[in-house]
């Protein structure tokens, strides 16, 4: 296929209840002339591939999908939903019908059980089975069994159909092949009754499926759902309220007090506290103003704000994390590759084996035909691989949910697999453990100066400088209540400081060298000492006398030491990897309790990784940008910020609140996933290999074999959609 005429188109496809259906798609899909990288969301219920102009046309893929029994529609268009009554030649749904917009590209969801196809075949095989126990009870025997007979063939008959499509498309080894085969199989020794039971389990267990299929995909829908569907827009002074997905970048919407925020945005108007607890899960409110950015669907707590659309409402802040953990769907992690590789010869070797049963007995010693079939036809059934195939995405999915919610982002079960076996975490230092910007942690004031003037001269002098220090100065200033003295003739000094001139007098805010050639340094000892606990230290002075020093530092951030211990009891350990010099570096670290590495450039960084990684899994934790070969190098990156694009967009992670205990509850979720997924194979294959042993000692019989494969794949499904509601930022 020529990458340069291929094309990527994607659909909405509704009816995918595991894994098996979206093997079912991609292997018919990718068969067809000029298709190429087949991806199927089985969550995001999506398929998108290449296309090479002049092959296959999009009419002849929807109507493969459609034979399969699957609802398929263009990417922004309502699928119509599965009817498993209608036939897989049926025509598909008018153009007006399937133009209906949708909620939102990935939902597809909505209908009560019993509207389904499904649905409404459970209540009619339910129905016709219990007219067949009605018959047999008030009439005869064979009456009944012409009654079980028909409910039989009616009930199979659209597990038939899609077992033929399946078949035509080259799957001869499908769930519904194996369910046709057992039925009709049934039905020629004579046991009508178990196998139309057969059947009304076997549609029961295709809704349970879809119900928990269903109940997994509710947390991205969550998420979509809290972006407003409407916005007020400021035009001229006035308002008025249109559509949210009609924003276009640089119009002005305007945010009541209680109401989301329905763009991406940065307000022009208005100082409040703003709810973002749906992007970085931090629950206390943020004081927003002024040149200040917000995300949509966040909750404007306080005041009217009036807001400037920074982007377009398709690839806001919500948008992106949806799109990213749909896509993260088809990273798969390493376990469920090799289950998806052993389901597909594991499938032709159950038939193989159940063919042995049926024959063996009865043509190598003579045994009862029907007695061995029936043994063979139960085998067939219990050997269905579903539960074992959505044991591992299911549990995906739902870790992938419950950790979005939390501001916790990672890109697949690959990256859910690495970070469950981190032994290693290495931390930048500047925006990752402290906050990226100095605070003023220590104010000496010269004898017989207050603490108040010496503030009120630097930040008189600093007034008018953007320099972080200048900046951390003034707000302390203002913390304290003081406002800055007027100001002029302001001039920075290379490499030196700042002077300026309050009211009369000329003051410097200076480095205490620079302070000494001026004779306005009242303890050289003092601020000798403070740099050596790796602060940095201004001297103040005027003309007349120096007034103090001030001692500044970019701290841990509060939650930091917890996180370092809480990595400690995981048993993983934590080393700070910085380009600060030494003596900042040892600060820093003495007060976390963790090793340094300091002086370190871009690639001394990336050779600690490779290092540490030698000693077994690595996690690197970034701001996605300096960091980058690092982050590359480990076996995770994990880039930290409030909702950025680097954040959202680079590493094989991100945390979306800036708190460093996100680190050990991401490996938390990571281990907690595994182990679900551990539960998920051994509750699979244990089952299976119990009633295996029963159905081929004739113990249990065909009722029992479906039941037990149908009653698998729920506990499975249903023990992945704990960790919904798993907490991963709790100890213990």
């Amino acid at each position: 296929m020529s990458a340069e005429q291929a094309q990527r188109h994607e659909w909405t496809v509704t009816g995918m209840d595991c894994a098996s259906c979206s093997a079912k798609v991609t292997r018919a899909v990718e068969r067809l002339p000029g298709v190429g990288e087949v991806r199927v969301a089985l969550m995001a219920e999506r398929l998108s591939l290449t296309l090479e102009p002049g092959t296959t046309g999009r009419d002849e893929i929807e109507g493969v999908v459609r034979k399969l029994g699957y609802g398929i529609a263009p990417k922004g268009q309502q699928a119509p939903r599965r009817k498993a009554l209608v036939l897989p030649d049926a025509p598909p749904p008018s153009a007006e019908a399937a133009a209906q917009p949708s909620r939102h590209d990935h939902d597809a969801g909505g209908e009560s059980w019993y509207r389904t196809g499904k649905g409404r075949l459970v209540i009619l095989t339910g129905v016709l089975l219990a007219a067949a126990w009605g018959l047999e009870l008030l009439t005869s025997t064979e009456t009944g069994y012409w009654a079980f007979l028909a409910a039989c063939l009616i009930g199979v008959a659209p597990v038939a159909r899609r077992a033929w499509a399946a078949l035509r498309m080259g799957q001869p080894f499908t769930i519904e092949a194996l369910m046709t085969m057992a039925a009709i199989g049934a039905l020629f020794i004579g046991a009508a009754e178990e196998a139309a039971l057969v059947v009304f389990l076997f549609a029961l267990g295709e809704v349970l499926e879809g119900v928990a299929a269903g109940k997994a995909r509710d947390g991205i829908r969550a998420l979509a759902d809290l972006v407003p569907k409407t916005a007020l827009l400021e035009i001229d002074g006035a308002t008025r309220e249109i559509s949210a997905d009609r924003l276009e970048i640089g119009q002005t919407v305007l945010v009541r007090p209680g109401d989301r925020i329905p763009a991406d945005g940065e307000i022009v108007d208005g100082i409040g506290g703003v709810d973002e607890s749906l992007v970085t899960g931090e629950s206390v409110p943020r004081t927003r103003g002024p040149g200040e950015p917000v995300f949509a669907g966040s909750i404007n707590a306080e005041a009217t704000l009036r807001i400037r659309v920074t982007r377009e409402p398709a690839d806001n802040t919500i948008a992106r994390i949806i799109r990213l953990v749909e896509e993260a769907e088809e990273a798969r992690a390493p376990t469920e590759r090799f289950i998806d590789r052993f389901s597909r010869w594991y499938m032709p070797a159950v038939v193989a084996v159940a063919a042995l049963v049926m024959l063996v007995p009865p043509l190598g010693f003579g045994a009862d035909w029907d007695t061995w079939v029936y043994r063979g036809l139960a085998l067939l059934l219990i050997g269905c691989p579903c539960a074992l195939v959505i044991s591992v995405p299911a549990s995906i999915a739902s870790a992938l949910s419950a950790g979005a919610r939390r501001g916790l982002l990672m890109k697949g079960g690959a990256v859910i697999e690495a970070a469950a076996g981190i032994r290693h975490v290495a931390l930048d230092k500047t925006g990752t453990l402290t906050r990226g910007r100095p605070a003023v942690v220590r104010i000496l004031p010269a004898p017989g100066i207050g603490e108040a003037v010496l503030l009120a001269t630097a930040a008189g002098v600093e007034a008018g400088s953007g320099h972080p220090l200048a900046q951390a100065i003034l707000h302390r200033a203002a913390e304290a209540g003081i406002a800055p003295p007027p100001a002029r003739a302001a001039r920075a000094l290379p490499g030196q400081g700042v002077e300026a001139v309050l009211g009369e007098s000329r003051a410097w805010v200076v480095s205490p060298r620079h302070a000494a050639t001026l004779g306005g340094l009242h303890d050289a000892g003092a601020a000798e000492a403070l740099e050596a606990e790796g602060m940095t230290v201004v001297a103040v002075l005027d003309e007349h006398r120096p007034l103090g020093l001030i001692a500044l530092r970019d701290e841990p951030r509060p939650d930091a030491a917890e996180a370092m211990r809480q990595l400690r009891a995981m048993g993983i350990e934590a080393t700070m990897l910085t380009g600060d010099n030494p003596r900042t570096a040892q600060a820093i670290a003495g007060t976390l309790g963790i090793g340094f590495q300091a002086a370190m450039l871009p690639a001394d960084k990336l050779a600690a990784i490779r290092e540490m990684a030698a000693q077994g899994g690595v996690m690197m934790i970034g701001d996605g940008i300096n960091d980058a070969p690092a982050l590359k190098q480990a076996s995770v990156g994990v880039a930290m910020g409030s909702g950025t694009d680097v954040a959202l967009e680079t590493a094989d992670a991100a945390i979306l609140r800036d708190r460093v205990a996100d680190v050990p509850a991401l490996i938390r979720l990571a281990r907690a996933t595994m182990g679900n997924i551990r539960q998920n194979v051994a509750i699979a294959l244990g089952l299976k290999a119990v009633f295996l042993v029963t159905s081929v000692l004739g113990i249990t019989g065909l009722w029992i074999a479906i039941l037990a494969d149908t009653g698998a794949t729920v506990l499975v499904t249903l023990n992945a959609l704990r960790l919904l509601g798993h907490d991963p930022g709790k100890v213990g």
